[in-house]
This record gives structure tokens, sequence and C-alpha cells, in this order.
């Protein structure tokens, strides 16, 4: 049986989560999707779109949805949802989860991989993170939650983008791309999103297709955002970027390994181990695509904090054979990362 998917719908304090939840769960897509809650206060699905008493656990939506309130813990609501689909209760296709305002969106993320019990019936397709456009900036640097959701995100939303000027947006998204280059960033209004913007992402499925990281599997294409970014393109063909730009010191930075000469298969995996047991839990998110010696094929790499995994994805064509792989985390020791993994290529 498949899988169901799930999305974790993130972002600070009034950057619109409910908004765009509100605006998903009122449109006529045919989805049945059932929505976790873990904050039922002064954010929750506003009352005249249910149909039922808002005070029970499972609460039917008008177009057939489900949302469920929890105050408990997400792996029992995950899973009392499962039985009762199970039991044709009810019925639903996908999960949304919304966090609070306030959450670190990686203890959620992990829940799925650390369980076995929601890793049999779930699967989790991608976090998606909303930025308020007039309030994002100051929120980045007062709140550590609000740059771990954004170093989580697959895809970013940036929100309210109604009520600013063309350079506070863009200066946000600047510094977005920064912390996170991998993750697609779009600007709305009113919580009005394609489907399919937030749905099969498929950001944590290593081997769905290569191009699920477009800011990032490509040639960069955030060079051109008006900042000086120092590269230094040595020979191993790997970019060296300045984060410290216009005046932020954010701790949550990324920053991207190329080379076009192969790995060491057996190096590589004794230095990820190692690096993995020690910086860990300040690596929030990490992917790319490998180039193995020996390997005509493709290995695609991600990982959560200390969760990694790899698969063999397609035979590699005419383009050219290189290492592409992306960091997201918490005062990384770029330097030291950088020459452990030169230190893992084939001379």
């Amino acid at each position: 049986m498949a899988l169901i998917p799930v999305t974790i719908l993130t972002g600070f304090l009034g950057s619109g989560k409910t908004t765009l939840l509100k605006h998903i769960l009122t449109e006529d897509h045919g989805k049945k999707i059932a929505v976790i809650e873990n904050e039922f206060g002064e954010e929750n699905i506003d009352n005249e779109i249910l149909i039922q008493d808002s005070n029970e656990q499972i609460v039917q939506m008008s177009n057939g949805c489900v949302c469920c309130t929890i105050r408990g813990d997400l792996v029992t609501a995950l899973n009392q949802l499962w039985e009762q689909r199970k039991n044709k209760q009810i019925n639903f296709d996908r999960v949304v989860i919304e966090t609070t305002g306030i959450a670190n969106p990686g203890p959620v993320a992990q829940t799925f991989f650390m369980d076995d019990d929601v890793a049999e019936h779930y699967a989790l397709d991608a976090v998606v993170t909303l930025v308020d456009a007039k309030h994002g900036d100051v929120q980045l640097n007062e709140h550590e939650e609000a740059q771990q959701q954004v170093g989580f995100a697959d895809q970013i939303f940036i929100t309210k983008t109604d009520v600013v000027e063309p350079k506070t947006i863009q200066a946000l998204r600047n510094r977005l791309v920064h912390m996170n280059p991998k993750a697609p960033i779009k600007e709305i209004q009113k919580g009005v999103v394609n489907l399919d913007e937030v749905f099969d992402l498929h950001g944590f499925n290593l081997n769905a297709k290569l191009d699920i990281d477009p800011h990032f599997l490509e040639q960069e294409n955030h060079d051109d955002c008006g900042h000086d970014h120092s590269h230094d393109h040595d020979h191993h063909g790997h970019d060296h970027h300045d984060h410290h730009h216009h005046g932020h010191t954010d701790r949550i930075q990324s920053f991207v390994f190329r080379s076009e000469k192969p790995f060491d298969h057996k190096k590589l995996e004794d230095f990820l181990g190692g690096i993995l047991s020690v910086f860990g839990e300040k690596l929030l998110r990490y992917k790319g695509v490998l180039f193995i010696k020996g390997s005509n094929r493709k290995v695609v790499l991600q990982g959560v904090h200390e969760m990694m995994g790899s698969d063999m994805a397609g035979p590699w064509g005419k383009e050219l054979k290189q290492t592409k792989l992306v960091f997201i985390g918490i005062d990384l020791p770029k330097d030291t990362l950088m020459m452990g993994l030169e230190g893992c290529l084939v001379n």
C-alpha cells in the first residue's frame, strides 16, 4: 500500500500559515486532506469552515477534508488517524501538519524517520515555510526558530508582499537564498498558492527526480542578486560564499561543495559518518548529487541531522560529471567540512 504523503507547514508567528491553510482547505481540488494542528488557540482554523463542533478531536470540513486538533503527541495523533482511516471512519489521502509559530520543524521531521509505526504508513514529502515580508527580517535577526524554519524548507513563500516595498522583498529574498539555496522562493498574497507548489514536492524522496532542487542542482542562479559573494574558484571547482551580506550574520547558513573530481566511496563514507556524529545536531538539511569513482550512475545523498540516506539515481549522460552538495546548518565549520570533503576526492 502506498505511503500517505505528509507536508509540514511552518513559519513564524503571524506569517500567514492559517490563511494559507484555509485557502487549501476551501479550494475545490478534490483532494482528501487531514490537517493536524499542534496549536489550538488563536491560530486555529476559523469555525465558519467547519461542519462540526470545534471542540471535537477530528472535525470534518465542508469539502471533505479532515481537521485533527491535537494537544498531545504527534505520533499518537498520526497513528490514531491511520486507525480511523483503516476502519473507514474517515477518509484522507494526505496530511498537512501545521506547527506552532515558534517551533523548530526539525523534531517534527525526524518523527517520520524515527518511529517505525509512523514510517510504515506515512512518508514526509516536504517542509513548506512561510516568511512575513514585513516582519521577516527582524524575526530572522531575533529568533533562531525563524532561521531554523528557513533552513529546513523545501519551499519558501514570502507572504504579505502587498504591504511592503519591492526593494524590501528583494533584500529578504536575497537573505533567504543565502540561508537556503535549495528551496524555491515564491511571493504570495492572502494565502493564495498553487497546490502543486505545496504538495508532491518530493523534498525528502531521495530518488524522485534530480531537478527537485532547481536553485542548487542547476548552475547557481543567485549570483545576480546585487551583492558581492566573494566567489573564489579553486582547482576543485567549488565556490566559497561570503554570507556576511547586508549586515546580517545569520547563525543558519548554507554552503555548496562542487567538484569535477570523483569521490573515493570509502573515504567519503567514513568522513560523513564522522561529521554526523560530531555536528549532526547542527546539520539541518544536506542534499546533493555525488560523482563516485567506479560508478557510472549518479548517487543522490540527503539527510536531516544525524539521519542520512543515499540512493542510486540515473546514469551519467553527456553532461559534466560533478558533485554538487549543499549543507544548511547552525554555525557549521565550513572550512573544516570543505577540507574534509576535498580529502575524500580521488587525486
